[in-house]
């Protein structure tokens, strides 16, 4: 496996040696970035791939796009990167003259450099505006969905998506309280309607990350997605996922396991009836985590998760 020092980076990608290690790019690949996010995974996939490996990026944020293309530039026409989301890869394949690939990889969920933008209204700690999308130029607000949601269904996106024990109470608290239109507005009714906590992590952290999943449509796209990347791997070809909560990770794990096995029928069922093929073997038994030595670097390593299937 190639070792590779990432290059000088504002947002530092999360477990980016090993995900470097499980792709192991060559020369003669051709790779997707399905998150290029500020191109950090990039830039070291096509680093070790020199001189002839090329490299798909895609990213739903404009802003993301703009900086990879700009830390790509070094890599000429290796590098290609497209404003769109993972869920048309294929097409895009098509439309590059491209057939399978070596080595797919997907960042999930939120990005440090999303984060630090205030004005996108991921993080409760800046007043901002209630938005959460990746793509902010198309698709309905985090304001949208906190305002016009009903309360039994703004309690089941708590719920479902932030494993939050008090989502009715919160769901409450917030439909007594619309409109709202910013992050501090809405932080401010669930930590009151939580109430005080001892814990390390803020009474709004699970209410926002459910709300910003349900925005962005974030697990039904992962789990539609893995089947038709997996389509465009080539034999031998490696797929890793980079998740940052128990919700993903699970949905990896089940998934990449149903891809792994031959028969996905129920087990009592004494017969095979499905026809179900195993299209990979997995890498990752275990899902590998950040070292301690990462985690003091980059705080929000901690909850990372790396999983990495190869194509049969």
């Amino acid at each position: 496996m190639n070792a590779v020092t990432e290059a000088s980076t504002p947002h530092r990608p999360v477990l980016y040696q090993e995900t470097i290690e499980y792709l192991a790019p060559k020369s003669s690949g051709r790779y997707i970035d399905c998150t290029a996010g500020a191109g950090g995974h990039s830039s070291g996939i096509l680093e070790v791939s020199s001189p002839n490996g090329q490299l798909l990026a895609i990213d739903l944020d404009p802003t993301a796009v703009g900086l990879t293309r700009e830390r790509l530039l070094p890599y000429g026409k290796r590098a290609i990167v497209v404003h769109d989301s993972y869920l048309n890869a294929a097409r895009i394949l098509q439309q590059l003259g491209w057939d399978l690939v070596d080595g797919i990889l997907m960042d999930l969920g939120v990005s440090s450099m999303q984060l630090d933008q205030e004005e996108r209204g991921f993080s409760f700690r800046h007043e901002a505006p209630l938005d959460m999308r990746f793509d902010p130029t198309s698709g309905p607000t985090a304001a949208d969905l906190v305002n016009k949601l009903s309360e039994k269904d703004l309690a089941d996106v708590i719920w479902r998506y932030g494993e939050e024990r008090f989502s009715r109470r919160i769901a409450q608290k917030i439909v007594s309280n619309r409109p709202f239109q910013t992050t501090s507005q809405l932080a401010d009714v669930v930590r009151s309607a939580v109430g005080h906590s001892s814990g390390r992590i803020d009474p709004a952290t699970r209410t926002f990350q459910a709300i910003r999943i349900a925005v962005n449509d974030e697990l039904k796209t992962v789990e539609q997605a893995i089947p038709s990347l997996i389509e465009l791997l080539k034999p031998g070809g490696r797929f890793a996922v980079i998740s940052f909560h128990s919700l993903e990770d699970r949905l990896i794990k089940q998934a990449f396991k149903r891809e792994s096995r031959d028969c996905v029928c129920p087990p009592e069922q004494p017969i095979c009836t499905c026809g179900h093929k195993a299209s990979v073997k997995i890498l990752t038994p275990r899902p590998i985590s950040p070292s301690l030595e990462e985690i003091e670097a980059n705080p929000r390593a901690r909850s990372a998760k790396l999983r990495v299937v190869e194509k049969k």
